[in-house]
């Protein structure tokens, strides 16, 4: 399947993607390669993604939590 996004794995073995223009960090391990249609996936920070018409979206960005001290 060939995907709308340009993805890449930096030296360190982290894969990423633009999404709407950004830079996406879409994770390490835990990205299924190949991607295929339907694959969905948490990265280490919550970001949740899915291969949906042939294109990595993500569906959910969890933000930290702020601290106040």
């Amino acid at each position: 399947m060939e995907l709308k996004n340009k993805i890449w794995m930096t030296g360190d073995l982290e894969w990423f993607t633009y999404i709407g223009g950004e830079e996406v960090y879409l994770g390490k391990r835990e990205v299924p390669i190949p991607l295929a249609e339907g694959d969905r996936w948490v990265n280490e920070y919550g970001d949740v993604f899915q291969v949906l018409d042939r294109e990595i979206r993500l569906l959910e960005r969890i933000e930290p939590p702020q601290r106040y001290w």
